[in-house]
C-alpha cells in the first residue's frame, strides 16, 4: 500500500511539474496535485484495484473469485463472483446489491450490516476488531453471526458464503437524528 502511495504522489507531483525545468509556485503545486488526486480517483485504494494491477492481466491467468450469495431484504438470492481480496461491500456495490455503506467502509457506521447465515463460515471470519463491534451495537438486527460487509474480505476458504441482509439499517444522519448538544 505503501509503495501504491509512493507512486502516486510520484505520478501527481510530474503531472504538476510538467516540463523539467519549469517553475511553479507552492500554492499552484499543492493545487496541482490535489487536482491528480481527485481524477486518479477513489479505484486508487480499492481492493479490486489491487487484485486486477497484481493478479491476472499481467499473466493471462483468470482472476481467482469464489461464489457468495446474497439474501436481499425480500428474500431474492443473489449469486456473486467476488475477486479475492475484494470486501463484500464492494462486491455488493459492484453487483447492484442493495447495501448501503453510508461511510464508504471506514468503519464509522454499521448500514453494511450483513449476517453470516452458517456459523462454520462466520468462524473462519478473522475476528473483528474493536471498532466494528462498537459500530455493531448501533446495527439494527444484530445476531451472534453480524459483521460489517466492508470488513469481510473475500479469500478462498469463504467461497460458498451465504450473507443476509437485514431488513432495515440505522443511518442517523439520514433518518432524521439530530445530536444534543452535552
Amino acid at each position: 500500500m505503501l509503495s501504491r502511495l509512493s507512486r502516486a504522489g510520484l505520478q501527481a507531483l510530474s503531472w504538476a511539474r510538467p516540463g523539467q525545468g519549469s517553475i511553479t509556485s507552492r500554492s499552484n503545486e499543492v493545487g496541482a496535485i490535489s487536482s491528480y488526486m481527485i481524477c486518479a480517483g477513489r479505484n486508487l485504494f480499492c481492493s479490486a484495484t489491487i487484485s486486477t494491477a497484481t493478479g491476472s492481466d499481467s499473466n493471462n491467468k483468470p482472476e481467482a473469485k469464489i461464489s457468495v450469495t446474497f439474501v436481499c431484504k425480500d428474500g431474492e438470492e443473489k449469486l456473486v463472483k467476488v475477486p479475492i481480496g475484494m470486501s463484500m461491500l464492494e462486491a455488493a456495490h459492484e453487483n447492484d446489491i442493495e447495501l448501503e455503506g453510508a461511510c464508504e467502509g471506514s468503519l464509522a457506521c454499521s448500514t453494511c450490516h450483513v449476517i453470516v447465515t452458517d456459523v462454520n463460515f462466520y468462524n473462519k471470519l478473522e475476528d473483528p476488531v474493536d471498532e466494528e463491534n462498537d459500530m455493531l451495537d448501533l446495527a439494527f438486527g444484530l445476531t451472534e453471526t453480524s459483521r460489517l460487509g466492508c470488513q469481510v474480505v473475500s479469500s478462498p476458504e469463504l467461497d460458498g458464503i451465504r450473507l443476509k441482509l437485514p431488513t432495515a439499517t440505522i443511518h442517523f444522519k439520514a433518518d432524521g437524528y439530530v445530536a444534543n448538544a452535552h
